[in-house]
């Protein structure tokens, strides 16, 4: 893969699902399929949204350690990114994400309580084509 930011963004920007792993609290994977990222900054940076009640941010609070995988079905390939999750609250990291229609999850609006911002940092990668699979640097 000659260049990493373009292939792994463009399979990020066009992959209709992410799926997110964390660890539980007996250190077994745990898998989840999310709506793609809402932003992301360059490929080391991703923006997910999330309900603060739910098990994957109680998963990350107690272990930050995360892998984000998305996968391009019509051509077989897929990218596996490995980094950390954090949970963020603040109202900066709330609006740059929050789209027209979100209070469908979240009625009380952007202040929701129950309304969060999964960030997930990525500090390697692996991504898989033509039968191959190489590991890059992120």
């Amino acid at each position: 893969m000659r260049n990493p930011v373009q292939t792994i963004g463009n399979l990020i920007d066009k992959s209709g699902v992410a799926f997110i792993g964390s660890v539980d609290g007996d250190g077994f994977p745990n898998m989840k399929a999310m709506l793609p990222p809402r932003c992301r900054e360059g490929i080391r940076t991703l923006y997910f949204t999330t309900n603060t009640s739910s098990m994957r941010v109680r998963q990350y609070r107690a272990n930050p350690k995360a892998c984000v995988y998305f996968c391009d079905r019509r051509f077989f390939r897929g990218v596996m990114l490995t980094g950390t999750m954090e949970i963020l609250a603040d109202s900066a990291s709330k609006q740059l994400i929050w789209r027209d229609g979100d209070t469908l999850y979240y009625p009380l609006g952007i202040t929701d309580p129950d309304y969060c911002v999964l960030r997930f940092t990525a500090q390697a990668g692996r991504y898989y084509s033509d039968f191959k699979s190489e590991n890059f640097p992120v």
